[in-house]
């Protein structure tokens, strides 16, 4: 069929004709890709990374997800995404599993042949890693973190250094989201032929927009995460006792996945008065409209926090530490305050001076938060860097 008939047959523009020039057109200018994402939840790939899935599947590609089920994956599916439920541990270290991981990813691979894949966090890093070479596929790690397993020394680490320079042997690329991650893997000499740079996972500028700074009165501070030790819960709460015993018109908010360890003292410290807990919310642009400031006093191996970003996106002032992950999104005394590590008193002092700010710096610093988010943080920089890996595969 030539191109003169195709153009005389869709001349209406309406009918199954026009669906056949519009296939044909797209087979003669783009080639047809398989795209593959592994992640351990499907969280990862929907709250942080679905416009990447949007602008694949926009662009004409199949795109192909491989996580532990969960209810946001109907969302993508719904969009046109494929998805494959492989279950894993999420903090596992039966070696038992690692095999049987690479087997199902194996098994995947070699059903629907993709063109490249990226993995993110350490199991489909590592595992679809070595599947991925197994068939000669082009794999793109992303360090969104190196976790405690590794960062922290020991037998663990040891082994799991081990397991990345065997796995990583033939990645085509790494994404990383801070020096110290890059840093952490030339040291222990692990393998990374070519590497490159994201600013974390991006924020959806549109999905967390600049909303109104609220009004004075009540002080609004909210802990936004998983409720681990690693991310400053106990530290957030004993500051909060100090601080509601100091001002009346403190707040002090928890959202999160409750781990099973605090439980107990969660529902002790809200029955005190000294904080109120949300669990999980669906709608965390939304929630951060009532907040005055987000505090992230974390010590976990982040790569760049999310909720750090999101906050600075809705116009908040953060308050986190200085370490990898954290420091790089607060500019201490222009869209927040830094403090160090595992210091209550810092966070105490830190709070404190917020309190005392006046209502226009308070809401200075917010307007400043969202100008580094739009600057520096703009998720569609990301979808770019993905979509140039995808198109030179």
């Amino acid at each position: 069929m030539s191109a003169n008939m195709i153009k005389k047959r869709g001349v209406n523009g309406l009918g199954e004709q026009d669906t056949e020039r519009s296939a044909f057109t797209l087979c003669i200018t783009k080639p047809h890709k398989t795209v593959l994402f592994l992640v351990n939840r499907d969280i990862v790939i929907y709250n942080f990374r679905a416009e990447i899935v949007e602008r694949l599947l926009a662009e004409g590609y199949d795109v192909h997800i491989s996580s532990p089920y969960g209810e946001r994956i109907d969302k993508l599916t719904a969009i046109g995404a494929k998805f494959h439920d492989i279950t894993m541990e999420q903090r596992g270290k039966n070696p038992l599993e690692g095999i049987q991981l690479i087997r199902a990813y194996d098994r995947l691979m070699e059903e629907i042949k993709p063109d490249i894949v990226f993995g993110f966090t350490i199991k489909p890093n590592t595992y679809g890693a070595i599947a991925a070479g197994k068939h000669h596929i082009p794999f793109v790690a992303n360090i969104t973190g190196l976790g405690t397993a590794v960062e922290n020394p020991g037998i663990v680490q040891k082994l799991l250094i081990l397991l990345y320079k065997y796995s990583f042997r033939n990645v085509r690329r790494v994404f990383f989201q801070n020096t110290s991650n890059r840093d952490f893997f030339l040291w222990h000499h692990i393998r990374v032929k070519d590497y490159a740079y994201l600013p974390g996972s991006g924020v959806n500028l549109k999905r967390f927009p600049l909303t109104e700074y609220p009004e004075d009165g009540v002080v609004k501070f909210a802990f936004i995460s998983r409720i681990l030790k690693e991310k400053g819960i106990e530290i957030y709460m004993e500051a909060a006792r100090v601080i509601k015993e100091r001002y009346g018109n403190a707040e002090f908010h928890v959202c999160g996945f409750c781990e099973s360890d605090y439980h107990g003292a969660l529902g002790q410290y809200q029955e005190e008065g000294v904080i109120q807990y949300h669990g999980m919310i669906a709608d965390v642009a939304d929630f951060m409209k009532g907040m005055h400031c987000i505090v992230h006093p974390s010590y976990y191996p982040e790569g760049i926090s999310n909720v750090l970003l999101e906050a600075c996106a809705t116009g908040r002032p953060i308050i986190t530490t200085d370490r990898a992950g954290c420091r790089e999104v607060v500019e201490d005394g222009v869209n927040g305050f830094m403090i160090p590590q595992r210091d209550t008193q810092a966070l105490i002092d830190a709070l404190d001076e917020f309190m005392r700010l006046p209502y226009s710096e308070k809401k200075r610093m917010g307007l400043n938060a969202r100008l580094k988010a739009e600057r520096e943080y703009d998720r569609q920089t990301v979808v770019e860097a993905y979509l140039r890996e995808v198109e030179k595969a």
